[in-house]
């Protein structure tokens, strides 16, 4: 069952964060300690080194890792009042984080959530910092010791404005830990960041298609406390952070911190505040710092928005100016409550973790249809309409990929994602093929995209659903979650997920007297290979399939592995001598000759393989049913580089799952020939699964 919960803009400082630290360690735990000894912290997970910087490059200067004491005679944790002026960019193109800083400042609960305020350079100091931050539908505390990178005494990260004030460019360094190194921040989106500050909603919209009402709904973003960002599209990598004539840089992550209505030349004028977090370069249009369009405005209205404003990167512009300069608006909502009304609601969320692994849950988008049907599938019933509307449920549906950015240095990156929703059929199996080519999507993302996360906001009549997250291209790997946002609690299920068999008992074998003819060709090889002894050994096992075998040119294998026969022995043996008599072979031929006739069925190409995402249908023809968890190791063990089974290991799996089936059905808890249960560890520890072949 997944994680269900109820979020209705509750203050996310009463959850509980984890430690990160590789011993489990607090960061109150590990300050006394420090302060104890008399020593000031360093820290092993994240020490003050090259690999803390960059994963990919060199470093072409001397770098000294310095505390705040050793650059400044008297530092400061917070000067004033944490604010968006403490927020100067330096070496790093990390201006998505920046921007998502500078607006985290204006929501001062999330500020304290993420920068607690029991630390500073006097009282307690053992130089080590904490930073909380939301990952996956958990918080996480991050410590950190206080040494930071510079360059002649000078930060070369993130820094503030005041030469004494150190709040920020700790926060960064918690960050960049966070994801494995100061490099794995290069590039992103405020989004990204501004989620992991809150736990909240991301929405996004095209400023050149957004609807009529933009501003109203960014103005009650801002009153609602949510965060935004705003950026510039490029066409090429040459156009990345190039400033224009207006003073607008292309490719850059700023912040939206304020929006205003005011009485200008007898007309209502809209106008936005935006921040560089590079603290200068600002617009230079109309309303900018020192146009004559202020010279019109009341001036204590005008000092009132103004606020004293300096060559700071903070600006206003005109909300036109603004639509035709700007490309994309990224809102991340403390609740997913649409901003297009003023209903406040209580949210119902579900949350499920899954994997996209090659070979089995792997599938692609709706494009390739022949596995398409392999991703992960979730089950969403929606029961009871809105409250305000007796037709329709609302749901946000965010799928986020995992872990991306520390997986960087692993030459891994963002996948191409997005979903799409079905009605869904009664079966609560797993949807199989020909669902999808015949039944078209009731709403889906708007595009496959290489961001983190992909939300979107639906009405749909109440009704089953299903949700098919994936990857556009098939075969890319990536660990994911899903949040299923809904105002009226949906019941939500992964599909598939369960472990099954049902499994005929094995017929009697027939006497001597009535044996069939093929039975009596089986019969006199057997006997020339048994001996005196009338059984055969795994090795005399081995040569009699492949004998057999070999003359049915249906079947294009290389011959059974002596790995195989020891299972087939392992599953036969009903007196564990380690031999099988003729008896007992008889009732294995013909399991055998079922087997068979799967293996051709979905060896479409008679090529002698099969794909390893038609397994699943494979073994629940065969009366087996395994969930995500057991078919993606079962696929790691015996697809090929190519994603294909030939017919020794399909032998080799399917004889291993029946034998392990028939160990549970003979223990007394389970009964009628039915296995029902979680047997992941069963399985893993048995079947010694792995990728070594």
């Amino acid at each position: 069952m997944p994680l269900q919960s109820t979020l209705s803009g509750k203050k996310s400082s009463s959850v509980q964060a984890e430690s990160t630290q590789w011993d489990g360690k607090t960061f109150e735990q590990l300050r006394q300690e420090c302060l104890q000894k008399g020593v000031l912290f360093e820290d092993p997970d994240f020490p003050a080194a090259d690999s803390s910087l960059f994963f990919s490059q060199t470093i072409p200067v001397q770098i000294q890792w310095k505390r705040p004491k050793e650059i400044c005679e008297n530092p400061k944790f917070i000067v004033g009042g944490a604010d968006r002026t403490d927020i100067c960019q330096g070496q790093l193109g990390d201006c998505w984080l920046l921007a998502a800083i500078a607006s985290l400042t204006l929501k001062k609960d999330a500020m304290a959530r993420v920068v607690p305020p029991d630390q500073d350079f006097d009282h307690n100091y053992a130089g080590i910092f904490h930073f909380q931050f939301w990952q996956h539908n958990k918080w996480l505390d991050v410590v950190v010791d206080d040494r930071l990178p510079t360059v002649r005494n000078r930060l070369i990260m993130l820094h503030s404005a005041s030469n004494d004030e150190f709040w920020s460019a700790l926060l960064e360094k918690a960050y960049a830990k966070l994801n494995g190194s100061y490099e794995s921040l290069k590039g992103g989106s405020t989004m990204e960041a501004m989620e992991d500050f809150t736990g909240g909603v991301g929405e996004i919209y095209e400023t050149k298609s957004a609807p009529e009402n933009l501003f109203s709904i960014m103005k009650k973003a801002l009153d609602r406390g949510s965060m935004m960002g705003c950026s510039i599209d490029i066409t090429s990598s040459a156009e990345s952070e190039a400033k224009t004539t207006t003073g607008l840089v292309k490719g850059h992550a700023y912040s939206i911190t304020g929006m205003e209505e005011l009485q200008f030349r007898g007309q209502t004028v809209k106008l936005i505040r935006v921040r560089n977090p590079w603290g200068q370069v600002e617009w230079n249009g109309a309303w900018s710092d020192n146009s004559r369009e202020w010279d019109y405005i009341d001036k204590k209205e005008k000092d009132r928005i103004l606020q004293n404003s300096l060559e700071d990167g903070e600006f206003w512009m005109e909300f036109e100016d603004f639509k035709k300069n700007y490309d994309k608006v990224e809102i991340c909502n403390m609740t997913p409550d649409a901003l297009d009304d003023d209903t406040k609601r209580h949210w119902a969320v579900s949350v499920f973790e899954g994997n996209w692994i090659r070979g089995s849950t792997a599938g692609g988008c709706r494009n390739y249809i022949d596995t398409f049907w392999t991703n992960p599938q979730f089950r969403l019933q929606l029961e009871d309409a809105d409250d305000d509307d007796d037709d329709v449920c609302s749901v946000v549906i965010a799928l986020m990929q995992k872990n991306r950015r520390k997986l960087r240095k692993e030459g891994l990156d963002l996948e191409t994602i997005g979903f799409a929703v079905y009605e869904a059929p009664d079966d609560e199996t797993q949807v199989e093929k020909d669902f999808f080519r015949y039944h078209p999507s009731k709403a889906r993302s708007r595009t496959y995209i290489n961001m983190r996360e992909v939300s979107e906001r639906f009405t749909l009549p109440p009704g089953k659903y299903l949700l098919v997250p994936t990857t556009y291209q098939p075969h890319q790997e990536a660990d994911f979650i899903i949040r299923i946002f809904s105002e009226k609690k949906a019941d939500a299920i992964e599909l598939g997920s369960n472990v099954d068999a049902d499994l005929p008992d094995p017929p009697m074998p027939t006497a001597p007297e009535e044996e069939t003819d093929e039975e009596k060709s089986l019969r006199r090889l057997f006997d020339q290979l048994a001996g005196d002894d009338k059984a055969i050994s795994v090795r005399e096992l081995q040569q009699m399939l492949n004998g057999v075998l070999s003359r049915r040119k249906e079947i294009k294998f290389d011959g059974l592995s002596l790995s195989t026969c020891h299972s087939i022995i392992n599953l036969m043996d009903v007196d564990n001598t380690g031999m099988i008599e003729f008896q007992e072979f008889k009732v294995f031929w013909e399991k055998m000759k079922n087997w068979i006739m799967l293996f051709l069925a979905f060896d479409t190409d008679r090529s002698g393989k099969m794909s390893s995402y038609e397994l699943r249908s494979a073994l629940k023809a065969a009366g087996m049913q395994l969930n995500n968890q057991l078919l993606q190791l079962v696929g790691l063990r015996f697809a090929d580089d190519t994603f294909n089974i030939d017919f020794d290991d399909y032998l080799t799996c399917i004889v291993r799952l029946e034998n392990m089936f028939r160990v549970f059905q003979a223990m007394d808890k389970f009964k009628r020939g039915r296995v029902k249960m979680n047997m992941m560890q069963n399985f893993s520890s048995c079947f010694s699964f792995s990728c070594c072949r």
